[in-house]
């Protein structure tokens, strides 16, 4: 499916721009459809679930053609989609549903963390883990059980055969600064050689933790690189921080964000040599806390 999300800001785009084009204030369009100012900035700021019936009510006021009326209301529709994200409610994590959401459209994912496995390769135990630590933080917008599920479907859906070409580095510093159990940390490090292993459109790659990289700095936050089928869909750049995520749309933004993977890209080991790694540090943690099960 396409994503509700990235449909939501197409859709803003379009409603703003035929606004505009009309020379007519946002407060003006307000008062002609008996709106609130709040609820056009709504619309046009892409926040929240559109109403079909706003938009059309929108389009009709302004004059808008049939040919145009029928692609901005195909567009609404698919805006005020829902997808297997919506069962789960906010008891997954207002964070998690925004990943699962833009994931569902994607025909590319790349990453890049300097901090943790990635949600959509992390096992169970690895999952349960970090819920413990978040916890340790304080309270939390999800249900872990509900949250772990979520993040299990979203492993589906990215590894199923059709699933988007995901790429991902990661930096070897977080297989050496354990912050969980290392009998997990040995799992899922397993785990992740079995799924590079079995998923061809899955690719993740090491940044050594000893790479030499003169002239250019190291992003210090994780951060995802999305494109989509349809070229009106712009790239879009999801940067993790401590307390939110924060989305860019802006071309430069993007590209400056492109650069730096494409930077990292060049700095990280091969495939070949990020699985052997890989597998000597398994076996190093899984030395540390006794065999294999």
């Amino acid at each position: 499916m396409v994503s509700p999300f990235v449909r939501r800001r197409r859709l803003a785009a379009e409603l703003r721009a035929l606004r505009e084009e009309r020379e007519m204030t946002a407060d003006e369009l307000a008062k002609r459809i008996h709106y609130s100012r709040m609820k056009v900035s709504r619309l046009e700021n892409a926040h929240g679930r559109p109403d079909v019936g706003d938009v059309i009510t929108i389009l009709n006021t302004l004059g808008v053609s049939d040919k145009k009326w029928k692609e901005i209301i195909t567009l609404a529709h698919e805006a005020a989609a829902k997808g297997w994200w919506d069962s789960y409610g906010e008891a997954m994590g207002t964070r998690q549903r925004l990943y699962a959401d833009v994931e569902s459209g994607a025909s590319t994912i790349r990453g890049y963390s300097p901090s943790s496995i990635p949600g959509v390769l992390q096992t169970p135990e690895m999952i349960a883990a970090m819920v413990n630590l978040a916890e340790a933080e304080g309270s939390t917008d999800f249900m872990p059980a509900k949250m772990t599920k979520a993040r299990l479907r979203r492993q589906e859906e990215i590894l199923r055969p059709d699933g988007p070409a995901y790429d991902f580095i990661l930096d070897e510093v977080v297989l050496h600064r354990v912050i969980v159990p290392e009998e997990v940390l040995a799992a899922q490090v397993r785990h992740i050689v079995r799924a590079v292993t079995e998923v061809d459109h899955l690719n993740v790659r090491l940044l050594p933790v000893d790479v030499r990289t003169p002239g250019y700095p190291l992003p210090t936050v994780p951060f995802f690189l999305y494109t989509f089928p349809e070229p009106e869909d712009p790239p879009m750049t999801l940067v993790d921080t401590v307390t939110t995520d924060i989305v860019h749309t802006d071309p430069q933004d993007v590209e400056r964000y492109t650069r730096r993977y494409d930077h990292l890209s060049r700095a990280a080991l091969s495939p070949e040599a990020s699985l052997s790694l890989l597998d000597e540090v398994a076996d190093r943690l899984t030395e540390e806390t006794g065999p294999r099960a």
